[in-house]
């Protein structure tokens, strides 16, 4: 979970919302069955932490869980199973699907930024 420094009896107002989002997600690994939310969970992590992220994102999925995330992370977003772009804009300008499929599919669908910088974080990837 990249939280190998915490000590036992660490008080939890010390610690960071992600901190606390991680340690909420080590407890309900091995659970089967259920659907789990994440906003943003990459943010302000490091890279590395990132990746330990996305193999308990499998883990989880693995087990027959479902898991929804909002995020912008291209790491995350490539790891994706299925997309739903909601566009720029917010208020009256957003909160319209403009996409929703697989990542190969957002790549050549051409409908948004997403799938842009979704192709050229890929090619640089791959």
């Amino acid at each position: 979970m990249g939280l190998g420094y915490l000590t036992i009896g660490q008080s939890l107002n010390t610690l960071s919302g992600g901190e606390r989002q991680r340690l909420k997600l080590a407890n309900e690994l091995g659970k089967k069955g259920q659907i789990y939310v994440f906003d943003e969970p990459t943010t302000g992590l490091h890279g590395s932490d990132i990746s330990k992220l996305l193999k308990l994102l499998d883990e989880l999925t693995n087990e027959g869980n479902t898991v929804i995330i909002v995020e912008h992370n291209l790491d995350v977003i490539s790891q994706a199973d299925w997309i739903i772009d909601m566009g720029l804009g917010a208020g009256r300008n957003g909160g319209k699907i403009i996409f929703e499929g697989y990542p190969d599919d957002l790549i050549e669908s051409m409908v948004s930024l997403a799938d842009r910088y979704l192709k050229r974080y890929m090619i640089g990837t791959r």
